[in-house]
């Protein structure tokens, strides 16, 4: 839960700078919860609003933690538009978040020596 609160509070729009993979993912998880619980309220009343506002509120802290993360394994944020290529980009970009930290790069020290 910290990693998703400290995206959304302290690095909302903040697309320079690195995230681990376990700041990546618990957001990815975080953002999958919050839209399901939005998709039952929807369903409930009926309109679908609030998976709308989950979505939109949630757009720009979802592609700041992809950009941290593809820095954090020395690769630009442009990478993420890999993910336009049908099939073959959207496992590329897969690949390259299950990667493992580097060392520090132009983007910033290794966030896993921070950490210890």
């Amino acid at each position: 839960m910290d990693y998703f609160l400290s995206a959304i509070t302290d690095n909302y729009a903040n697309f320079s700078g690195r995230a681990r993979r376990a700041e990546y993912w618990f957001f990815s998880l975080f953002y999958f919860i919050s839209a399901m619980v939005g998709s039952v309220i929807d369903a409930i009343i009926g309109i679908p609003l609030f998976t709308i506002v989950v979505m939109l509120g949630l757009l720009i802290p979802s592609i700041a933690v992809l950009f941290r993360r593809l820095h954090d394994t020395n690769r630009s944020g442009w990478w993420s538009l890999v993910s336009c290529i049908p099939v073959v980009g959207g496992i590329v970009l897969l690949v390259f978040l299950l990667l493992d930290s580097g060392e520090e790069n132009q983007w910033g020290a290794n966030p896993k020596a921070e950490v210890v």
